[in-house]
């Protein structure tokens, strides 16, 4: 797919009179478009696409497109469907009543290219710098954060369904990668034992079966990861993120001992700011809210608060679920204040080597690309910040 910049075409007379004579008043989306006009443009999003090939759909329509289909809670199938079929929609879009649209899986190769290039805030910070141009976001203004849950999309597991799944990963990405190595050093038993999902309905009651369990596949978990390290012929084994997930979470649920594997009780755990919930995604973590627990992350949400203007979101941190609402204030300011911003930049621009620590959440990164090295110590506490400078004397090294 290839862009080739093109002014953005007036709406068609006849869709303006059949959307007016339909929707007398408009409705949100023809608002949308009379008071702030298309919100983006082809040059918005020319970095995303080469400059030869097929032409692609116009960028400034799919960015359109993707915020009323949010704003709906459309899937793509149902976008695409509202693009032909919905006069209000037509209007937004400039189309002719008789275009046919787009084809749905365009709207997901557009979401992969703002990934890939690092541009998913483009559609945010666009509409962010159109409200400020209108004066509804004012400088020093009252504003207030408050967070909500993000789901993981795995099954939260207990502990034995966790140790047992994560072994069962392991066995199933080496039989991809690497099968012949994986028939050589199996046990046969393992065939069986971790052919099907780890699920607690189908696992022991009794506690002492339980434990017994979870020492053979601790047993057999110890034995794969040193079969993988004494491996010479195919030293990228070791590398694999299943095998790294499998000796994390070993340590996380096992004691270290060379007469076996003994499963740690429930009190030595580490907290769960870093234990590992599910072998597929191990970034996820189970936090609680109030009356709310779940396993995944945490969104926070900036809002102003001013009583003379429109209350409007002015900034998504996501962070790890356990990252306390009080947490993310101090890093917030510093992303929103523009002059702290712009202090850092002057450094940067002005010193020839310079290293960035940030406390507590290190998303302020994301304000600073052409930034080479940047520490971030996750919390603001004195055996974090200790550790940050012995980091930075060579005493340590970073994780």
């Amino acid at each position: 797919m290839s862009l080739h910049p093109q002014p953005i075409p007036a709406i068609p007379e006849e869709t303006i009179r059949v959307a007016h004579a339909v929707l007398p008043q408009g409705n949100v989306w023809m608002q949308m478009r009379d008071e702030l006009g298309t919100l983006y443009e082809d040059q918005d999003f020319a970095d995303l696409f080469p400059s030869r090939g097929q032409p692609a759909e116009a960028p400034w329509r799919l960015a359109l497109v993707t915020v009323m289909q949010y704003g709906e809670g459309l899937t793509d199938r149902q976008a695409a469907d509202a693009v032909r079929t919905r006069i209000d929609w037509k209007y937004v879009l400039s189309l002719e009543l008789t275009d046919r649209g787009f084809d749905f899986s365009v709207l997901s190769e557009f979401r992969g290219r703002l990934l890939a290039h690092e541009a998913a805030r483009r559609l945010f910070d666009r509409l962010l710098s159109l409200c400020r141009e209108r004066g509804w976001i004012k400088a020093r203004g009252k504003q207030r954060t408050d967070s909500t849950h993000v789901l993981a999309a795995v099954r939260t597991l207990r502990r034995l369904e966790c140790v047992g799944e994560t072994m069962r990963h392991a066995l199933n990405v080496l039989s991809e990668v690497a099968p012949q190595w994986l028939l050589e050093h199996m046990d046969p038993a393992w065939a069986e034992r971790y052919e099907k999902r780890f699920s607690d309905f189908r696992l022991p009651k009794e506690e002492k079966k339980r434990a017994e369990l979870a020492e053979t596949i601790g047993s057999d978990g110890r034995r794969l990861f040193e079969q993988v390290c004494a491996e010479s012929r195919l030293p990228w084994l070791r590398e694999l993120e299943a095998i790294e997930t499998l000796r994390r979470v070993w340590m996380q649920h096992y004691h270290a001992s060379e007469q076996g594997t003994p499963w740690r009780a429930d009190g030595e755990l580490p907290p769960s700011a870093v234990l590992i919930t599910s072998p597929y995604d191990v970034e996820a973590r189970y936090s609680r809210k109030k009356s709310t627990a779940w396993t995944g992350y945490k969104v926070h949400f900036t809002e102003t608060c001013e009583a003379d203007a429109p209350h409007l979101i002015v900034e998504v941190t996501p962070t790890s679920a356990t990252m306390a609402d009080g947490d993310i204030v101090d890093e917030l300011h510093a992303h929103l204040d523009e002059q702290q911003a712009e202090l850092v930049r002057y450094f940067i621009s002005s010193i020839r080597r310079i290293i960035v620590i940030a406390v507590r959440n290190p998303y302020d990164l994301q304000a600073f690309p052409q930034l080479r090295t940047y520490l971030a110590t996750y919390e603001y506490t004195r055996p974090a910040l200790v550790a940050a400078v012995r980091v930075l004397f060579g005493e340590r090294q970073a994780l």
